[in-house]
């Protein structure tokens, strides 16, 4: 085997990962002993807490003003929608962005364009199916402004069913770059992007989105909201 072909198959695991994952092996080792056919449910549950946590490098395009997915997952809406409050965005709809991480994908979550960390906040909430679009006003949400160049880009990670945990390790006044890790949230969950004002989503409802790689919008373009076809 390859060295290019055992790095894909052998990605990075997150280390916030390690303790669930060590959670899991000792778990499966009391299954175990209860039960050969218990120990090897325990296995294959640790596999996939392991295959959960995986944190894969990506290649981040590095022109300026391109703006990619801070998320893994299915892009579930393109749609104007007022941003939280306790972002401090004034009320104005703007495009807004959303995808859905289901339980399988990769969870690092990663920061759309580069810039200064303007304000963190924080709020609880509950924890409806992420794929409802009453998830972006009631579930529990970790929300981040960027400024990028004097406009301002607010990122929100969103609580999901099954998700109970938002880890975000960016601080106030931090300056980050476009496809840097952020944080990341267990277990299936949502991130939300609300773009500038007069900037057009570059990616279509039911488009997968690979988290720091693909371009979501471009602050220099003029190229008006794309649409896709299912073919």
């Amino acid at each position: 085997m390859s060295l290019s072909t055992l790095t894909s198959v052998l990605v990075p695991i997150n280390r916030a990962g390690w303790p669930f994952i060590g959670a899991f092996a000792l778990a499966t080792v009391g299954l175990a002993l209860l039960s050969p056919w218990l120990g090897v449910v325990g296995a294959m549950l640790t596999a996939w807490c392991t295959y959960f946590f995986r944190d894969p490098d990506r290649v981040t395009p590095a022109r300026q003003g391109l703006m990619v997915s801070p998320a893994d997952g299915v892009v579930q809406s393109v749609a104007p929608a007022a941003p939280p409050p306790e972002l401090g965005l004034c009320d104005a709809p703007r495009d807004r962005v959303s995808v859905f991480m289901n339980v399988f994908d990769v969870h690092v979550n990663r920061i759309p364009i580069e810039g200064a960390i303007t304000r963190l906040a924080y709020r609880p909430g509950k924890f409806f199916n992420a794929s409802l679009d009453k998830a972006s006003e009631d579930n529990e949400r970790q929300g981040v402004v960027i400024d990028a160049d004097g406009r301002d880009i607010g990122v929100v990670q969103i609580a999901g069913l099954v998700a109970r945990r938002i880890k975000c390790t960016l601080a106030e006044g931090q300056a980050v770059k476009t496809g840097e890790r952020f944080g990341l949230i267990r277990f299936g969950s949502r991130v939300d992007v609300y773009l500038p004002e007069g900037v057009a989503p570059l990616v279509c409802v039911g488009q997968r989105a690979v988290a720091g790689e693909t371009v979501i919008a471009d602050l220099r373009a003029q190229e008006p909201a794309r649409e896709g076809v299912r073919r």
